[in-house]
C-alpha cells in the first residue's frame, strides 16, 4: 500500500492520467483495464508482467528478476516481452527507470522522487529515507536541455568484505 500512499501525493497520475484507484487496482482481471487507459495494449504476456509486477506494493524488479518470478509461477512469457513491458511501463510513469552502475537495470514501482541503496553482492536496491540527501550546486543544464532528475546510488558491501 506505500504505492497508492505516494501515488496520492502526484507521481504516476501526473504523467499518466490514471488515478491511485486504477493503480491499487492492477490485480486480476483489472491489470487489463490499467493497461488499456495507460494507452497499452492488453496482451497476455504484459497482463502477466503488470499483474505480477504492481501485486506486492512497492519494490525494485531487474527484467530477469521479474521473468525468473514470472517462469516460477507457470507463466510463459519471454525475456524480451518482460524487457519492453518494462520499458513501456517506465514510458508513460506508471514505474522509474533507477540507473545503476553495472549491467542491471532496476525498475521501482514508486514513482516518487527518491534514492537508493545498492547491495552489490546481493544485486538488491534499497530505498534511502526520504529526505536524508541534500543536493547543492547543481549546475544549469546545457542550453536546449532541461533537468528533469539527479538520481543518488550509495553503493553497499557488508561491513567484513574488503572493498574491491
Amino acid at each position: 500500500m506505500r504505492l497508492i500512499r505516494k501515488l496520492e501525493k502526484g507521481g504516476f497520475v501526473r504523467r499518466s492520467g490514471l488515478g491511485q484507484k486504477e493503480v491499487a487496482l492492477a490485480k486480476g482481471s483489472r491489470a487489463r483495464d490499467l493497461l488499456a487507459r495507460a494507452g497499452l495494449r492488453p496482451t497476455r504476456q504484459r497482463l502477466a508482467v503488470a499483474e505480477h509486477l504492481f501485486a506486492f506494493g512497492g519494490r525494485h524488479v531487474s527484467a530477469t528478476g521479474l521473468h525468473d518470478e514470472l517462469i516460477r509461477q507457470g507463466k510463459r512469457v519471454s525475456l524480451c516481452c518482460v524487457y519492453s513491458s518494462l520499458r513501456r511501463l517506465s514510458e508513460i510513469g506508471l514505474i522509474h527507470r533507477v540507473p545503476v552502475y553495472g549491467e542491471t537495470v532496476y525498475f521501482d514501482t514508486q514513482v516518487s522522487h527518491h534514492h537508493h541503496f545498492h547491495v552489490a553482492h546481493e544485486d538488491r536496491l534499497i530505498d534511502v529515507p526520504g529526505g536524508t540527501i541534500r543536493i547543492h550546486g547543481v549546475p544549469a543544464a546545457p542550453e536546449g536541455y532541461d533537468l528533469i532528475g539527479i538520481d543518488v546510488v550509495l553503493r553497499l558491501k557488508p561491513s567484513r568484505q574488503p572493498t574491491p
